[in-house]
């Protein structure tokens, strides 16, 4: 029987990114009278935009997968994804690259992806197909099965672990590749996707290959306008469901729980904020348990373990223009560094900053050229690097010194490109600190191992505060857009459950 919502409920939704927005949807679309609170300028969170000297840059998520998940929330509204948000194709999905000057293009067509193997490494065409069955197994159980279920009990990780273990969950992704495929550069090419959701392929669980048949499922594309197209039409659908948006009004404090009448106050700096039946936090866990709720004793546990917990590592993202066009690029570009499982290493583990680096350029003008002026391309690249609390690093002495080694190694690929760029900034490990509340600056939340995961991760409902709710990437399911938004369908029928009259 469907649980009736009270006629006065209402809930309060802390930071809109797409795991906020997601949440705040639903429960809107559900009758939950819902404030969503952003505390930047604009919404989005760590999928923010900006634009600078006439180039459109976002800051944040560029591969859109999974398509499934954001149908469902535009059916709330009557409407369609397609309506709303012209996709494109983006293809191939990545183009990798490695300093030995070797490329591979991942592709969303199976058989020229079989082909580029067979032209480099005969015998791991057979093997490749055997990953993507293997891959497709663990989409079967992991996403299609649990991704949007709350681990609330322990009873819930037992009842699966036995599926789990059948799919070897205890072997990392790198290890878990190498089973399959013996080219080293294709093991390469088929165990980076963990880094798009903050995990080192040689620690994070092998439950996470489904992100390959996920690509297989939907494909990859890029909305027109960037990502901020899909952020916009989100809120829009928000909104007309009759949602309300605070922007630029930070949160400060929270009291959940805190009187036993299932209300529970919402302070932000502006002195707005409100009495809501719910709350949901979709802000940096560490921000949300240290500082909103720094002042009650009952939190003071989860921030504890929360700092005993790994984190993944941090990011430092460089934005540029160019007066120019790169004929024959790709819109997703990995390059690979000499080395691999020694810069992951240092990256996940190190106390410094490692002297070489992999990147990820994304090149958001190769499909849609009016992110940038007449003539020009638009970048971001994207070098993963430690959080601060392994290596406390001097970013504003380093980050201008950074980008411009990147700049200079960036060449082999855009010739002479440091003459061309006529616009650049960059966000450092401080900036995902003091900006968006990141724990030591991290880039994903939570590491993605197998012992923070499920029932393991933090809940997406608080145990020891009533009336206080999780989603995004620290939560389960984890990081990523797919992630995020289906937290946000396993945090929001909790809500529901609770606010049920």
């Amino acid at each position: 029987m469907k649980n009736v919502i009270r006629k006065d409920a209402t809930a309060a939704v802390i930071g809109s990114g797409f795991g906020g927005l997601a949440t705040a949807i639903r429960l809107q679309a559900a009758g939950v009278r819902t404030t969503l609170f952003e505390a930047l300028d604009t919404p989005g969170g760590r999928a923010r935009s900006f634009t600078r000297d006439g180039y459109h840059f976002d800051a944040g998520p560029t591969v859109i997968t999974a398509l499934e998940a954001l149908d469902e929330l535009f059916a709330l509204g009557d409407t369609t994804l397609q309506d709303r948000v012209h996709l494109l194709p983006v293809e191939p999905f990545y183009r990798l690259r490695w300093s030995d000057g070797d490329q591979f293009d991942y592709s969303g067509s199976l058989e020229y992806t079989f082909e580029q193997i067979r032209r480099r490494s005969p015998r791991d065409v057979a093997g490749y197909q055997r990953f993507l069955d293997f891959s497709r197994k663990n989409f079967d159980t992991g996403y299609r099965e649990l991704v949007d279920e709350p681990f609330e009990r322990v009873w819930d990780m037992v009842r699966v672990a036995p599926r789990m273990m059948s799919l070897r969950s205890d072997r990392s992704v790198y290890q878990t590749v190498s089973r399959f495929i013996r080219d080293e550069h294709l093991r390469q090419a088929m165990s980076f996707h963990t880094l798009l959701i903050g995990g080192n392929p040689f620690e994070t669980s092998a439950i996470y290959t489904l992100i390959h048949a996920v690509e297989r499922e939907w494909g990859v594309h890029f909305p027109k306008g960037g990502t901020a197209a899909l952020v916009g039409a989100l809120v829009q659908l928000f909104e007309e469901l009759g949602g309300q948006l605070r922007c630029g009004d930070p949160v400060v404090r929270l009291e959940v729980g805190a009187n036993g009448n299932g209300r529970n106050e919402v302070h932000t700096a502006g002195g707005a904020g409100g009495s809501f039946h719910a709350v949901v936090s979709n802000a940096d866990l560490h921000h949300t348990y240290s500082h909103l709720l720094g002042h009650d004793a009952r939190a003071a546990r989860m921030t504890k373990r929360l700092e005993r917990m790994a984190w993944s590592m941090s990011l430092y993202v460089l934005y540029f223009g160019t007066d120019r066009r790169y004929p024959g690029l790709s819109q997703h570009t990995i390059l690979f560094g000499p080395r691999y499982r020694e810069l992951m290493d240092e990256i996940f583990h190190g106390n410094a900053l490692p002297h070489d680096f992999s990147l990820y350029l994304h090149a958001p003008t190769v499909t849609d050229p009016d992110l940038a002026p007449p003539g020009g391309e638009a970048f971001y690249v994207l070098a993963p690097v430690p959080h601060l609390g392994n290596a406390d690093i001097d970013w504003a002495e380093v980050g201008e010194r950074y980008g411009e080694g990147i700049l200079e190694h960036l060449e082999t690929l855009l010739p002479d490109l440091r003459q061309h760029v006529v616009t650049r900034c960059w966000t450092t490990p401080r900036e995902f600190e003091s900006e968006l509340g990141a724990y030591q600056g991290n880039g994903f939340s939570v590491s993605p191992l197998l012992t923070q995961s499920a029932y393991m991760r933090p809940h997406n409902r608080d145990r020891t505060l009533p009336g206080l709710y999780l989603a995004g990437a620290g939560t389960h399911p984890g990081a990523g857009i797919p992630g995020v938004v289906n937290s946000a369908k396993a945090t929001a029928r909790l809500v529901l459950q609770d606010l049920a009259s």
